[in-house]
């Protein structure tokens, strides 16, 4: 049974920490600096999933943690998901739907919600647009061992009738 909730125990910190750095192993190896991947290490992550505001974990069953999101409002109208991963075993279950879902209940306040992505992170993007967002144009580079491309892209809430 799978489980979507806020980050509360430290036994989620330390399942959080995990998938983060896991997450990064298996997706961004080839788009950024493997320098940069070798030293993104879970203690690295363990830090980085201290800040449980606005984080939600999905967990199967009771105890192992497969994914996680982290979203927050970034203007009046506006909210972000900053974050959203799965273990890749979990991947093409629509387990990364249900988290977006849950973040935008988070937001549902906003009339849009952005996400940030690598450019060359094909399968991320095709996910998003799936999903209902769309690039806005809005690009900015970022050194991730080397220099990468990441793009915005925006998902406009329906208002209710």
């Amino acid at each position: 049974m799978i489980i979507i909730k806020p980050m509360e125990t430290e036994e989620e910190i330390r399942g959080k920490a995990y998938v983060h750095w896991k997450s990064w192993q298996e997706t961004y190896r080839g788009i950024v600096h493997d320098a940069y991947l070798d030293a993104l290490t879970y203690e690295k992550c363990l830090e980085i999933a201290q800040n449980r505001a606005n984080t939600l974990v999905m967990k199967d069953g009771e105890r192992d943690v497969i994914g996680f999101a982290a979203y927050g409002k970034t203007g009046e109208e506006t909210g972000e998901v900053f974050a959203i991963y799965v273990l890749e075993a979990y991947q093409k279950k629509r387990l990364g739907y249900a988290l977006m879902n849950w973040c935008r209940t988070q937001l549902k306040d906003c009339k849009e919600i952005c996400v940030r992505t690598l450019k060359d992170n094909r399968k991320a993007i095709a996910f998003y647009e799936r999903y209902g967002f769309r690039p806005d144009g809005t690009e900015e580079t970022l050194t991730l061992g080397k220099p990468v491309t990441a793009i915005r892209m925006v998902y406009r809430q329906k208002e209710e009738e």
